[in-house]
Order: C-alpha cells, then structure tokens, then sequence
C-alpha cells in the first residue's frame, strides 16, 4: 500500500523555530530589524504565513526570542575564560559572531522586557560579568562601577567596531588583540586586573 501524501500546499518543517529564527538574523544582519515581517519569514522557510505566529504570537515576540537567544550565547561566551581581560575579548567576538543577536539585545524598545527567557539569560549574561569583575577585584573598592566600566569598554569598542567606525583606527589589524592593548591604557590596569 502507498504511503499518504500530503495535500498540496502544506509542507511540515522539522524545526520551524529555529528555521524562522535563523531567517529573521539574515535580515537584521542585512536590513536591520525594522525590515522584519512575520509573513515575510514565512515565505522564506517555506510554511504558511500563520506558522511563525504559532512560536513567536508577533513581531515583538520574535524579537524577544532572537534577545534571549543572544544572551544564552553570550554568556556561553564569557563563561569560557575565567579571567577578566578574556571575558572582554569574547564580549567582543561574540559581537564579531553573533552581529544581528548583538543589535537587538540592546534595544530594548524592541523588545518584551519582563519576558521569563529574556530575564533568565539576561542575568545569566550579566553573573558571567559579575563573576569575573569580583575575581579581578577581589572584592576591592565598588565592584558595581567596575562591573559598569568593563561592560562599557567592552561593548563600546563592540559597537564601534560592528558599525565600522574603527575600520580606519584598526588598519586591518585583529580586533581582539587591539581590544587587548587597550585594556593596558586604563589606569592600574594589569593583564589579569581588569578589561
């Protein structure tokens, strides 16, 4: 006996949500997140316009998703070096990595702040810094303020260097290395102190 076929026009993906994830940072990456539509994505992996609906209710909810998928990664980054200086370069390679997930993590007008896996990998992101900050200071001084300085270091550098700012500065050079020598300039900085 012949197996059933399926009624024209439907077609089952194997995993959707990632297929639609995956479509929707090719269009941040090459049109930024406002170019997003739901039915857009949709016709790109090849479902119904309804199915992304299904994973993600809209828009926003999407754009959430692409957030906490980015701070699970991120802090997967950070956790693979325990000393500070490290940690800030693999801020800085995710950026590099991770461009699409790095813009709209940090725009928070996008996104659904209170959502559970947003908050959960938020804060798994920001104990990897922590961590790393109380290690570097031993616990000296204001280890929030140091926490704020290495997190702006980091993703200030991230966010010149992804929107093309530094292309001149770094003449072609690696950008972990520079982010490494800058690291050097901060007053009392040591290699293993802080980023």
């Amino acid at each position: 006996m012949p197996a059933p076929t399926k009624p024209s026009g439907t077609y089952h993906h194997g995993d959707l949500r990632q297929a639609v994830l995956s479509a929707a940072l090719d269009v941040i990456a090459t049109e930024g997140p406002g170019a997003l539509s739901l039915r857009d994505l949709a016709r790109r992996a090849g479902v119904s316009h309804a199915a992304p609906a299904h994973h993600f209710k809209d828009r926003t909810g999407l754009l959430t998703a692409i957030a906490a998928q980015g701070y699970e990664l991120l802090a997967e980054a950070l956790a693979q070096s325990p000393e500070l200086r490290e940690r800030g370069v693999r801020y800085v390679r995710f950026g590099i990595e991770h461009p699409a997930h790095f813009q709209v993590m940090f725009t928070p007008e996008l996104l659904r702040g209170d959502d559970p896996a947003l908050v959960a990998a938020r804060e798994r992101a920001g104990a990897e810094l922590r961590s790393a900050v109380t290690a570097a200071t031993g616990g000296d001084g204001d280890a929030r303020a140091a926490g704020i300085a290495a997190w702006s270091l980091a993703h200030g550098f991230t966010t010149l260097l992804l929107s093309r700012n530094l292309d001149g500065p770094l003449a072609g050079g690696d950008p972990e290395e520079y982010f490494r020598s800058l690291t050097d300039l901060q007053p009392g900085a040591g290699p293993s102190r802080t980023i």
